[in-house]
């Protein structure tokens, strides 16, 4: 079977190993005669399941045993609000840097629960750059930074983040987990949604520190309270069964693969590969973000004229690729080559882009 070239944002590209072996266990998975979303989420299996998957991501990742790992439902855009609702403690501020549409959403959320405040943004730049670490001001009785580690709109990515803060640091890693190394000490709080580098949608992953669980207010609803997540093992109602075991399948292959430090590395040439095509072109193409900003989870470029955007797109849909458009935020064109995209695949991308162009 032919299979596309996905560059979708999300939902996106998944490990074509992960999807065989689903597909082998469909009917029957581990001989029980069912298959995983038929099984009690209570049952022997599918508790192994659970700590297998957690067990691969505390590894992979290097997670402290400080650290809890939930899995939760909602998506990213629950955790704008469960954040909040957690960490912010009574009489405190939240601070939030802006650097995309994601980041103004998680900030809209936390002002419905307390006061939240801006303290830093590249919004007037239309989110070509990340902020610097001198550019953030934390007011003092902050009780957490929030960052949105990666902007699939606008092609951004923070490379180095802010250290030694006076409150803890909490990341949406929604579309760059698990792309690189990440020194977990850093940061109080992570949260992911799957569908983007970890497995399909339906589950949230959250990973924080213990002693913030401490923090959560007096009379929170329970399906809200990290407490009750975290003393049930995720288990507290039925959980997304079929999505953590996908996700346990795309972490199994990245263990195979040879970790985070050999995806980084994949994902750095799958970068190279489009960022030479864009700056390479003479103008043709034109890179939305600022070099020192660039992501290396989504390359956003634009063209010339709406044309010539058109007539790329369409050329590239009937070339077999999916996904290409670039939000109406920035226009022109991004592709997503998160860690499930082949290399192969961005090099046809690659090879695709300098033909048209030397074609127009």
């Amino acid at each position: 079977m032919k299979r596309a070239l996905n560059f979708n944002a999300g939902p996106a590209a998944l490990p074509e190993s992960a999807l065989a072996k689903a597909e082998k266990e469909m009917m029957n998975y581990q001989g029980s005669g069912m298959a995983v979303m038929e099984l009690s989420h209570r049952s022997k299996e599918f508790e192994e399941i659970n700590e297998r998957t957690k067990n691969l991501l505390r590894n992979l990742l290097t997670i402290p045993d400080e650290y809890e790992i939930l899995f939760l439902q909602g998506g990213a855009s629950l955790q704008f609000s469960m954040v909040p609702m957690n960490l912010l403690e009574e009489g405190s501020i939240a601070s939030y840097v802006l650097t995309g549409t994601w980041s103004e959403k998680a900030l809209k959320e936390a002002q419905k629960v307390g006061n939240a405040v801006i303290a830093a943004s590249s919004k007037n730049a239309n989110y070509r750059f990340i902020p610097s670490s001198s550019e953030i001001d934390i007011p003092a009785e902050s009780s957490y930074l929030h960052i949105t580690t990666n902007n699939t709109i606008y092609g951004t990515q923070w490379h180095s983040i802010p250290e030694n803060l006076p409150v803890s640091l909490v990341a949406d890693m929604s579309s760059d987990i698990l792309s690189r190394p990440l020194n977990l000490s850093a940061y109080g709080l992570i949260y992911a949604g799957a569908q983007k580098n970890l497995g399909p949608s339906g589950v949230t992953v959250v990973i924080i520190h213990k002693d913030l669980l401490n923090r959560s207010r007096p009379g929170l609803p329970s399906m809200l309270d990290y407490r009750v997540h975290a003393d049930s093992q995720s288990l507290y109602n039925t959980p997304p069964t079929l999505s953590i075991y996908f996700l346990m399948l795309v972490l199994q292959w990245a263990e195979e693969l040879g970790g985070v430090k050999q995806l980084e590395q994949l994902n750095k040439q799958k970068a190279a590969l489009l960022y030479d095509a864009v700056d390479s072109s003479g103008g043709f193409y034109t890179g939305h973000a600022e070099e020192k900003s660039r992501s290396l989870m989504n390359v956003t470029f634009t063209l010339n004229n709406e044309d010539l955007t058109s007539a790329f797109l369409h050329e590239a849909e009937e070339s077999g690729f999916i996904g290409l458009a670039g939000h109406r935020s920035v226009g022109g064109c991004r592709a997503s080559i998160y860690n499930a995209v082949p290399l192969e695949n961005v090099e046809k991308l690659s090879d695709f882009m300098n033909v048209f162009r030397s074609k127009n």
